[in-house]
C-alpha cells in the first residue's frame, strides 16, 4: 500500500486489487459487503495510522476513487461546528469549508460503516486482548517462567519487530476483571504497554511461536 501525508489533516493512499486480495479479501466484498468493506478501511487506516502517525479518532471525510488496478482513498479529518450539529473540513491556513450534513455522513457510514471505536451500538468482543512489547527476549524468559502457573487457556502469538519481541494474547471469556487485571499486571511486569495494532504486527511482524508460547520458551530456555 502506497501512502502519501498531504498535510497534518489529510492523507492519501493507494491500495492495488492484488494487495487487497493478499489481505483476505474479495474484490467483490469491497463493493458489496458493507461489513467486509469496513474491516479493510480500518485495517488500512491501522496502518496509516502506524505508518504516518495519523490519528483516525473523530469523524473523517472519505473519498474514494476506483482505478484500474486498485483503489485511491483520501481521508481528511472533520471536526464539528460549534452548534456541534455538522461537521467542517479543515483548510491548511485553519479555516473550515463546507459543512458535511447528514446525508454525507450516512453516505459514508454506508460505504465504509463506523469504526468500531464510533459504533455505540456495536456488541462488546466476547474476550479481551492486549499487546505488549518486549526490549529483550531475555525478558520474554523471564516472563515465560513468571507465568509457569497460569493454568487458564489463552491464545499467545509472539512476534519480532523493528528490534523488539511483542506478545499478542486473548485472555479466556469466563476470567474476570479481577483475574484479567492480574494477568495483565504480571505481563506488564516484564514488558511495556504499545499501540502497535494486531494488523500491522501480524502484517510486519516476524512471528517466532504461536500456540503456548509461554511453555514453548520455558521448554528452551529454562532457568
Amino acid at each position: 500500500m502506497e501512502i502519501e501525508r498531504i498535510n497534518e489533516n489529510t492523507v492519501k493512499f493507494y491500495i492495488s486489487y492484488v494487495d487487497i486480495e493478499d489481505r483476505g479479501f474479495e474484490r467483490e466484498e469491497i463493493w458489496y459487503n458493507r461489513e467486509r468493506s469496513e474491516q479493510l478501511f480500518w485495517q488500512m487506516m491501522e496502518e496509516v495510522n502506524y505508518k504516518e502517525d495519523f490519528n483516525v479518532e473523530g469523524p473523517l471525510w472519505i473519498q474514494v476513487q476506483a482505478l484500474e488496478k486498485g483503489l485511491e482513498i483520501i481521508v481528511t479529518k472533520a471536526q464539528l461546528s460549534k452548534n456541534g450539529e455538522t461537521l467542517e473540513l479543515p483548510l491548511d491556513d485553519g479555516k473550515t469549508v463546507g459543512a458535511v450534513n447528514e446525508k454525507v455522513e450516512n453516505m459514508l457510514e454506508e460505504k465504509f460503516g463506523k469504526s468500531p471505536q464510533q459504533d455505540e451500538d456495536q456488541d462488546e468482543e466476547d474476550y479481551f486482548w492486549m499487546i505488549s512489547s518486549f526490549k529483550e527476549f531475555e525478558d520474554v524468559i523471564q516472563w515465560s517462567h513468571n507465568f509457569s502457573d497460569v493454568k487458564e487457556h489463552m491464545k499467545q502469538e509472539l512476534y519480532a519487530h523493528q528490534e523488539k519481541y511483542f506478545i499478542y494474547l486473548e485472555f479466556p471469556e469466563d476470567a474476570d476483571e479481577s483475574r484479567q487485571e492480574d494477568l495483565i499486571s504480571r505481563v506488564l511486569e516484564f514488558s511495556e504497554d504499545t499501540d502497535m495494532s494486531y494488523h500491522v504486527l501480524s502484517e510486519y511482524g516476524n512471528k517466532i511461536m504461536e500456540g503456548n508460547v509461554c511453555e514453548q520458551v520455558r521448554n528452551y530456555f529454562p532457568l
